[in-house]
């Protein structure tokens, strides 16, 4: 079996990520795309309960027909967030599972940062997808829209409800459990 990683903060998921992971799904030869959030940040950004991303992930994957899936393996005991780690523990889980990467062209400024990125490498195929407005060498894919989690919570905080830019089952679960400011379902 392919397995590809797509993950992230997922803070909120938003139709950038089910673009990116229907893409991968539709031509890189996979045969599944996991949702993997982060439980905590290596660099400390702040966010939502994991519970609730995971959730809202949840709700992204009802929109496929099983091909997509959330891991909570970043929930594991001594995972510290770092991509290798994690990786290093699906192998380790996982033996007959070939894995790739994805990660998006605004991403590639920030590997100094990653710990071990050559280890990465060694585990698995990295898919760079040309996110737009983050033109690099070696993409795959025509660019991916432009959202970003960032100004989907912008948009929250101003009483706005992105319904184009979030899937109608990850505002629901957001909703109702009164993230983002957003008040709970009556």
């Amino acid at each position: 079996m392919q397995v590809a990683l797509l993950g992230g903060s997922f803070n909120p998921p938003h139709v950038g990520h089910l673009m990116a992971a229907s893409y991968v799904h539709a031509t890189q030869q996979v045969d599944e795309v996991w949702l993997m959030p982060s439980s905590q940040h290596p660099f400390g950004k702040q966010m939502e309960p994991f519970e609730h991303r995971v959730a809202m992930c949840d709700a992204m994957c009802r929109e496929t027909s099983g091909w997509l899936k959330t891991t909570q393996i970043e929930r594991e005991p001594g995972l510290t967030g770092r991509t290798v780690d994690t990786l290093s523990l699906l192998v380790e889980r996982y033996p007959d599972v070939k894995w790739s990467i994805i990660i998006g062209s605004d991403i590639l400024r920030d590997l100094p940062h990653w710990k071990d990125f050559h280890r990465i490498e060694e585990m698995a195929r990295v898919i760079v997808l040309y996110r737009a407005g983050y033109p690099a060498p070696n993409t795959v894919g025509p660019p991916l829209a432009e959202v970003s989690s960032t100004v989907i919570r912008e948009l929250l905080a101003r009483g706005s409800e992105p319904t184009d830019l979030v899937p109608s089952g990850v505002l629901a679960h957001a909703r109702a459990a009164g993230l983002y400011g957003l008040g709970r379902a009556r």
